[in-house]
């Protein structure tokens, strides 16, 4: 009999052909990781994985099995939720795949109120990059996404969830720390940090800049980062000035290392949407959670979000 914990142990590891990764994602340790990959290999009496190289792949054994475990594993899921519903209580996982800085900071309060409200659901609040937010959802790896632009059609239904403002950061050292606030054509003045160019706040920066005519071509950037945190470090030590979201950069302006610097004109925030498959039946944890977020009662959470 195949055990469903070490099939989905394998698709994480198959999902990012990475141990670490997955028991990062798995909150395990990398050895249960490697003796549960090794367990269903004794078990099935095939190698699924080949480990020869620097970097792992899948043996002709373990591509074969990956839509079918896929399958299993969302089957044993739906017969969960099904006996659930007789007795009239919401359980099962919830997986969401979250690719916004914002998200990281509003989605666990969010779950973690959801979850006393429904204790029979475990939540997974998982890291990806945007790209694979929607794919994740098709493949049904994830139950619901969280991503900062507008992804509704092609099978995906979608709805506001949150506005993310996006602040202008400076070194409290830097001569603009003490400026009230200071015009668009002066950020032509001083090195830039920026975002990727799949990111939300990246696409937001570059259309507002349109409105004052002016392109990153014409900026001093000095550094592209592919996280925010790491980019309000990076002002903070002085090595230049950042567009972020509020939320990611709150602990280092109340700390006064950094310093919110308005831009005359710039209105710069973006919308992040809750998303989910509109050809995948949902099951009733989804739908709880769909109309949970904007519930009257979690306004307090949605406001901390949008400050």
């Amino acid at each position: 009999m195949i055990d469903l914990t070490k099939l989905q142990t394998f698709l994480h590891v198959a999902q990012r052909m990475s141990f670490s990764e997955a028991a990062i994602q798995l909150s395990l340790t990398q050895p249960t990781i490697s003796h549960h990959i090794k367990a269903l290999e004794r078990g099935l009496g095939v190698e699924l994985f080949d480990r020869s190289g620097r970097v792992l792949r899948l043996t002709e054994a373990g591509t074969l099995l990956l839509p079918r475990a896929r399958k299993l594993v969302h089957d044993a899921f739906e017969i969960q939720q099904l006996m659930e519903s007789v007795e009239d209580r919401i359980g099962g996982q919830l997986r969401i795949a979250c690719s916004t800085t914002t998200g990281k900071y509003v989605l666990p309060q969010f779950a973690a109120r959801f979850h006393e409200q429904h204790p029979g659901v475990n939540i997974s609040v998982m890291r990806c990059t945007s790209p694979l937010v929607v794919p994740q959802l098709l493949k049904e790896e994830a139950d619901l996404g969280v991503v900062s632009y507008d992804a509704c059609g092609d099978g995906m239904e979608c709805q506001e969830f949150f506005n993310d403002h996006i602040i202008l950061i400076v070194p409290a050292t830097h001569p603009w720390a003490s400026r009230q606030s200071i015009e668009p054509s002066e950020l032509l003045e001083t090195p830039l940090i920026i975002r990727e160019p799949t990111s939300g706040t990246h696409r937001a920066l570059l259309a507002e800049l349109g409105k004052h005519s002016i392109t990153f071509d014409d900026m001093d950037i000095c550094l592209e980062v592919g996280n925010s945190e790491a980019i309000v470090k990076a002002v903070e030590v002085g090595f230049g000035v950042s567009f972020v979201s509020r939320l990611a950069a709150d602990w280092a302006i109340d700390k006064g290392t950094v310093v919110e610097v308005p831009v005359a004109g710039f209105n710069l925030h973006r919308k992040v949407f809750l998303i989910r498959s509109e050809v995948r039946e949902s099951h009733r944890a989804v739908e709880a959670f769909w109309g949970f977020v904007h519930d009257p009662a979690n306004a307090d959470l949605l406001r901390l979000a949008e400050r």
